[in-house]
């Protein structure tokens, strides 16, 4: 439904293109010419493609766009991080009973953030499917391949892992679930192994010896440059992030650990996850993302508990207060998607533009501009048509300069551009508006990339264009 990538998914995104369209000619690679602000790991990249290479092969055999792809991985990466949540729930169901199981499962369908999460093909998300091996292993009791995983996903994904690998260590040392010299033995095996795997990998298709979460730790927690994209106050996850993914589960996540002691033994290490990370001023929701199954867990134990004596005097009120809580959690993950769904403008932007923008009588110089807000906001290469469309991401270009430049057709935040016609523009989310009758919430959409023709292309100005 919304196939389309932001600038957070440009990495992953344009390397499972690379890898799929590229492969062996690491030359025309898309991160030697735009590297981003750090370095990251090739590895879950080359894993989903390989994954989706069938695919991507018939649907080349069969001359479709490359926008098929783009859904190809996208779902072979959704498949993967849902198979991990399976194990969980599976083991969820053999401690805690079908009941526990069945509202897990509700509590989570009910949240837009985990699901939609699922398929962006982001380092946080990579390091989620391990995180949920990882929470799997937990309630099997093998405690050691738990902290492989979270040791496996720290090294190679994403560091900050480690804010919920260190708590969960330590809770299992002074519980006597695990022994100090076993435990240190079998992390340092792993830990060895995964930096020589991402060194590896990394160094060859970087072009230089590189282990990329370590320049990625060195950077955010080191230098604490994270905090130039924005800083938030230390109870934000708290008090945004956690209740909007978690909806109605965030206050029966709360009454979970009062009603069932077993379950404080696996909240209390991933609560303390949230709390560590709360004081790294640079916030954001998917930061935290890997915290969510384990509070659904808890959430889950209390609706069971409240379903089960939802005929006795006290509970049958909770009980109707749940569901309450379930009807306002579906409303808001339905504003939510249709708010998302209008979030990639420049996606659709380009999607109408192959379809109306073709040129007949000058079908080889058909050359794209794409700004960079456009590139940021819902294109990747693999919305890119083959020949004849050709694609610039030229960046620093003063707006004057465009009509000095051949380009057919610009993609550009500005509604004016000399030497160039506004053809026609694609509308953005913007906000929402509370208004008097049903839905009492509207979503607010305004013009957020506009498609400029060239004045001097005869073809394009004989055309009729919906205009702006």
């Amino acid at each position: 439904m919304a196939p389309y990538t932001k600038v957070e998914e440009s990495f992953n995104v344009q390397a499972m293109h690379d890898i799929l369209y590229w492969r062996q000619h690491v030359e025309k690679y898309d991160h030697l010419e735009f590297p981003g602000v750090v370095p990251r790991t090739f590895i879950g990249a080359v894993i989903v493609s390989v994954l989706s290479s069938p695919f991507v092969l018939g649907a080349s055999l069969l001359q479709l766009p490359k926008i098929y792809s783009l859904y190809a991985v996208r779902l072979v990466l959704g498949w993967i991080i849902l198979s991990t949540l399976r194990f969980f729930r599976i083991q969820i169901r053999k401690n805690f009973g079908s009941h526990v199981e069945v509202f897990f499962v509700v509590l989570t369908l009910l949240q837009f953030h985990m699901l939609f999460y699922c398929t962006r093909p982001l380092p946080n998300i990579l390091a989620f499917g391990l995180v949920n091996l990882a929470y799997g292993y937990w309630l099997k009791r093998s405690f050691y391949a738990a902290l492989n995983s979270l040791i496996f996903a720290t090294i190679v994904f994403r560091c900050d892992i480690l804010l919920l690998a260190a708590p969960l260590g330590l809770e299992l040392l002074l519980s006597r679930s695990i022994s100090l010299p076993k435990a240190l033995l079998s992390c340092t095996v792993t830990a060895l192994f995964c930096i020589g795997l991402t060194v590896l990998v990394d160094s060859i298709l970087w072009r230089k010896l590189l282990w990329p979460e370590l320049e990625v730790f060195w950077f955010n927690s080191v230098l604490n440059r994270s905090s130039e994209w924005g800083t938030h106050a230390f109870h934000w996850y708290f008090t945004s992030a956690l209740p909007r993914s978690l909806l109605a589960a965030y206050p029966l996540f709360m009454l979970g650990v009062l009603l069932d002691k077993r379950v404080r033994f696996y909240i209390i290490p991933v609560l303390s996850f949230v709390v560590l990370y709360s004081k790294l001023p640079h916030k954001e929701l998917r930061f935290i993302i890997s915290s969510l199954p384990m509070f659904n867990l808890s959430a889950a134990i209390a609706a069971s508990r409240i379903y089960n004596n939802r005929k006795k005097s006290f509970w049958k009120y909770l009980y109707v207060a749940m569901l309450g809580l379930f009807l306002v959690s579906l409303g808001c993950t339905i504003l939510t998607f249709m708010a998302s769904y209008e979030n990639y403008p420049s996606g659709y932007a380009l999607k109408e533009l192959h379809k109306t923008g073709h040129l007949a009588n000058n079908a080889n110089k058909v050359s794209v501009h794409i700004d960079t807000f456009s590139a940021i906001n819902g294109i990747s290469r693999f919305c890119e048509n083959h020949e004849p469309w050709r694609y610039s991401k030229e960046e620093g270009i003063p707006l004057q300069e465009f009509q000095t430049r051949n380009f057919t057709y610009l993609l550009s935040e500005h509604a004016q551009v000399n030497g160039y016609k506004c053809l026609f523009s694609i509308k953005g989310f913007s906000g929402t508006r509370l208004h008097v009758g049903f839905p009492p919430i509207s979503l607010v959409k305004i013009p957020k990339v506009f498609v400029h023709g060239n004045v001097e292309n005869e073809e394009i100005m004989h055309r009729s264009w919906p205009g702006c």
